[in-house]
């Protein structure tokens, strides 16, 4: 990081290749000064070889100067733990009759991809994994063998 002063660390979801200056990246910027269109410009062409409409988080740090830098993390693990399983929504209560499954190959899959995130990689897989089960029996979806 360079010597300059942050002003706020901003963080918000945008579905890849769709970052317009409407809400809700428009008023997060703009509360603090920042250049919304060229951020909007920048992600969207780092965006464009992704799949529309995956929800992409994104951390952007402005500093006092009105400038900013931004990071991308992967897609939230519900995302992946929906697409897996083949549904749209996860059970409307969850641990009451499972709607969906997946295997323990999707699990692997989906935490290696969560893995590779900054600040992810010191934890191991097999944490990982329980993770991803754990969110997976929250939304209604089985994990079996």
């Amino acid at each position: 990081m360079s010597g300059r002063t942050i002003l706020a660390t901003i963080r918000v979801v945008i579905p890849a290749g769709a970052a317009k200056p409407a809400p809700p990246v428009g008023p997060a910027l703009g509360q603090h000064g920042l250049n919304i269109m060229s951020f909007c410009k920048e992600f969207n062409a780092k965006t464009a070889g992704f799949l529309p409409e995956v929800p992409v988080p994104v951390m952007i740090t402005a500093f006092k100067d009105k400038s900013f830098e931004w990071k991308m993390r992967t897609p939230p693990t519900s995302y992946f733990v929906k697409k897996a399983a083949g549904v749209s929504s996860g059970g409307g209560r969850p641990g009451h009759g499972m709607t969906a499954a997946i295997s323990l190959k999707h699990v692997y899959h989906i935490a290696k991809l969560k893995q590779q995130d900054e600040g992810s990689h010191h934890i191991p897989l097999i944490s990982m994994c329980k993770s991803v089960i754990g969110a997976a029996k929250s939304m209604g979806i089985e994990v079996i063998r």
